[in-house]
């Protein structure tokens, strides 16, 4: 059994409400932005634009807004280019922290996510202090008070379900990046309602540090999401019991 972003289903329960409508909006434009740019702006055929474009959707994002997203990411229309960078760091307890970045201007962001971290009792690490202990993973999110582990490995499991795993009550279904849509379609046709379709980069060892820490874990992760120029957290955090 492989480990999972214990940090997705913190997030899926903290709930969309968190984030002013017009940062997250501000967000989702960036990702789709870049995805298009990185992989073209066929959903179809590009997992990363599909994942952005689904979580606009699902934040009700006018569709003019995505189609424009799009655009300027292949350059059909001009706007801003961001820049795309990852910074690796540690947190409260040891956990590690990969923090992914689009930005316009690098210095200041660098500069404001190093003030996050020591302000939240975390740190810079080198590069590829972290990094190798994350896989990229599609990840897929069922209420675990509705459905079991066996009817989501049931529905899946031919369309290239590899694992789950309960956190909490959410079912966390782990797959291949470039089987998370097939195996959603899997699961929804078999009546299975989906929380949520992630890619995501997961830890396939977690760390497990004091209450202590791992609030003040917490507490930093959800500063640096708050970041407008954050796109994404990830971390081996697993919360004690």
């Amino acid at each position: 059994m492989s480990g999972h972003n214990k940090w997705s289903t913190i997030k899926h329960k903290k709930g969309k409400a968190d984030a002013a409508r017009g940062q997250l909006f501000s967000k989702l434009v960036k990702e789709i932005t870049a995805a298009a740019r990185e992989g073209g702006g066929d959903s179809e055929t590009n997992a990363r634009l599909r994942a952005a474009v689904d979580a606009a959707k699902s934040n009700n994002m006018p569709y003019d807004n995505i189609e424009k997203a799009i655009k300027r990411g292949t350059g059909e229309i001009e706007g801003i280019v961001f820049e795309e960078m990852q910074y690796e760091a540690y947190g409260p307890g040891g956990v590690a922290i990969l923090i992914d970045i689009l930005t316009d201007n690098r210095n200041r962001t660098a500069a404001e996510v190093r003030h996050i971290l020591t302000r939240g009792g975390g740190r810079l690490g080198a590069k590829n202090s972290v990094a190798y202990l994350f896989n990229s993973r599609g990840q897929i999110l069922v209420n675990g008070s509705k459905f079991t582990e066996d009817q989501v490995l049931e529905a899946g499991l031919d369309a290239g379900l590899e694992d789950v795993q309960t956190a909490g009550d959410t079912i966390v279904a782990t797959t291949a990046p470039s089987m998370l849509y097939k195996v959603r379609e899997a699961l929804e046709g078999a009546g299975i309602e989906v929380d949520g379709a992630e890619l995501a980069k997961v830890a396939e060892t977690t760390v497990v540090p004091s209450e202590k820490e791992a609030e003040q874990a917490v507490r930093l992760l959800e500063m640096l999401e708050e970041h407008d120029d954050v796109q994404g957290v990830h971390t081996n955090l697993e919360m004690p019991e």
